[in-house]
């Protein structure tokens, strides 16, 4: 991934303690964040608006009926697509509750890889362990994202309900 270093600064200044701050990286990078009710299962998307967008003129909004860590992954994942597709956003990228779009797989893949390493960053996951935090459990509240995220961050199967 090849992060424009303005943008790395602004990131790597948040990743320092977990969770990851998202909506004040999002604020300093002038993203603003909305959050409403979809029924299309949508889980977020972003897209270039002069009145609602930050001075970056772009704006993420989310799914306010998912819960807070999906909300986390999702502004995670439309930053990525802000760092490293910028030129591609156009009017806009919705993502579905796959974290799919229009896009082609490489950058969705790319966005959730980005949004991983946003949000977990690994020496703060190692920092975590050290400290006591044995199960994905524990790792997932200390991050705020959801377990079977945690679970493919940290490479370990994880069973869900």
């Amino acid at each position: 991934m090849t992060i424009e270093p303005s943008a790395l600064d602004v990131i790597r200044a948040h990743q320092s303690v977990a969770p990851v701050p998202v909506h004040d990286i999002a604020r300093e990078l002038g993203i603003e964040i909305y959050s409403g009710k979809w029924t299309n299962g949508a889980s977020g998307s972003i897209r270039k608006d002069p009145e609602r967008g930050g001075r970056s003129g772009f704006a993420i909004l989310t799914n306010g009926q998912h819960g807070r860590e999906r909300r986390r992954f999702t502004i995670a994942h439309e930053l990525g697509h802000y760092v490293l597709h910028r030129d591609k956003i156009g009017e806009g990228i919705v993502d579905d509750r796959m974290y799919r779009s229009r896009l082609a797989g490489p950058m969705e893949k790319q966005a959730n890889e980005f949004a991983a390493w946003l949000l977990m960053p690994w020496d703060l996951v190692v920092r975590e362990v050290q400290c006591g935090a044995g199960s994905v459990e524990e790792l997932a509240k200390v991050f705020q994202v959801s377990r079977s995220t945690m679970a493919i961050r940290v490479q370990v199967p994880y069973e869900t309900e």
